[in-house]
């Protein structure tokens, strides 16, 4: 189910969605506790975050002993460029939640109670003695940074602008409304706060309208168009359409024509038109590459769906690495106007750490719309369904129990995000930056939802 039938999918009002309600609109957000969320300037994006983002040469952490300690060495180790390295990123230096509350007492002055880790010292992976994530007496807290700005005059622009365009490409008719209303501008606004270009902001929001279209039209989510045996070829018809194919001129015709009939292929060559004015040809290739990706996944829950088969937890995050919102985060260089040279991108350690944080983003959206989603069936195909079936939990339980998924994904690319910036090129350090400021932005999105404010 993609995110926007989510997000247009009626308010659930029962006992677990109190519980994640709670969980995502919780205060705390377990960040950099030398950052913390400033109030944006005239570009929208704190001073902090502008430095932190777009490599200026201010840094008001150098050379103080709260210095985040993903910018640097432990001590007593020099660069590592491995996974194995207890440097971190920003929010990575306790377990989960311990940088919230204490973290901020101390960047004001205050003390950290005994016994916690030095401010910015390093820690080991999770898996190791300190467990993942820090249990709370009133429930589960996610592990996510904050997002870094909230500029709502251009989340506006942006979002009018992606509604007026899918009415011009033709898909959503009828429902341009709660399309408006999903503000989607919003989410890509707070994901992406290294740049205040409206039309960069749109370029990637078309890209991501267009995505969730083919699994609301293709996927008999809504409207389907080309569910079930016929999935597969509207797919790879998709495809060509991201990635134009090259047929001979007599054939290529058809294939013009195919585009132009279909609201979600028009709408995929006009988003990939649109971002090809910012992307480089590698940033291009490289965005087909993981759009290709998400429509295998979109194949392996078709195939679950219609045969009526419940995954085992493992398999089912297997094809949630895939089916994420990958795509989305991988233009992270390209609405930021610089580029990933395309080998640190295509690094496995590089790789690993990216997937990590997509898989981890897209079960906050698996939490967000648990008891939403409901299939009378049971047969529900999102992470705490599954773990209450396979580990025989009641669905709180599951609840928790995703959560400390998710925290062990985000803590862990944290952790080799860290070590990698100390040995990659710049650009490769504002990217890994990039996708941690797209975790939180697209937390608070989702925590500020229309349709959990209305439950509430």
């Amino acid at each position: 189910m993609s995110l926007l039938t989510r997000v247009l999918a009626p308010a659930a009002a029962d006992e677990v969605a109190g519980l994640v309600r709670a969980l995502l609109t919780g205060p705390e957000r377990p960040g950099w506790p030398g950052l913390g969320w400033r109030a944006p300037g005239p570009s929208g994006l704190g001073t902090a975050a502008s430095a932190l983002l777009t490599g200026a040469p201010e840094r008001p952490w150098a050379g103080t002993r709260g210095a985040p300690a993903g910018l640097r060495a432990p001590a007593g180790q020099g660069p590592a460029g491995s996974a194995t390295s207890a440097t971190r990123l920003p929010g990575a230096a306790g377990p989960p939640g311990s940088t919230g509350a204490a973290g901020r007492r101390e960047a004001a002055g205050g003390a950290r109670p005994s016994g916690g880790p030095e401010h910015g010292g390093a820690t080991a992976l999770p898996g190791a003695s300190r467990q993942p994530r820090a249990e709370r007496s009133g429930g589960p807290v996610l592990h996510c940074p904050p997002a870094l700005r909230d500029d709502p005059a251009l989340a506006a622009v942006v979002n009018e602008r992606l509604v007026a365009w899918a009415e011009q490409v033709g898909i959503y008719q009828g429902r341009l409304e709660r399309v408006r209303e999903a503000d989607f501008g919003r989410l890509l606004m707070l994901a992406h706060p290294d740049t205040d270009d409206p039309d960069r902001l749109l370029a990637a929001a078309k890209c991501a309208l267009a995505e969730w279209a083919s699994d609301d039209y293709y996927c008999a989510d809504v409207g389907s168009e080309g569910a079930g045996q016929l999935l597969g070829a509207r797919l790879m018809v998709a495809d060509a359409a991201v990635a134009p194919a090259n047929l001979p001129p007599r054939y290529a015709l058809g294939l013009h024509g195919g585009i132009q009939e279909d609201s979600v292929l028009r709408a995929f060559r006009s988003a990939t038109d649109h971002l090809a004015r910012y992307a480089s040809p590698a940033q291009l290739a490289r965005f087909r590459q993981e759009v290709a990706l998400l429509f295998v996944g979109y194949g392996a829950e078709a195939a679950w769906r219609n045969s009526a088969y419940r995954p085992p937890v493992w398999e089912y995050l297997a094809g949630r690495q895939v089916n994420s919102f990958l795509p989305c985060i991988t233009l992270t260089d390209v609405v930021g106007g610089y580029g990933l040279p395309l080998e640190e991108y295509a690094d496995p350690r590089v790789r690993r750490a990216l997937t990590m944080a997509a898989t981890a983003s897209t079960l906050v959206n698996d939490l967000y719309s648990l008891a939403k989603e409901a299939d009378p069936s049971g047969l529900d195909y999102n992470l705490p369904a599954l773990i209450a079936v396979e580990e025989r939990c009641s669905a709180a339980e599951a609840v928790e129990r995703a959560v400390q998924v998710h925290d062990e994904l985000v803590v862990t690319f944290e952790t080799e995000a860290a070590a990698l910036v100390l040995t990659g090129s710049p650009a490769l350090k504002r990217f890994l930056l990039g996708v941690w400021a797209w975790l939180g932005g697209s937390r608070e999105w989702h925590a500020g939802s229309a349709r959990y404010r209305a439950a509430s």
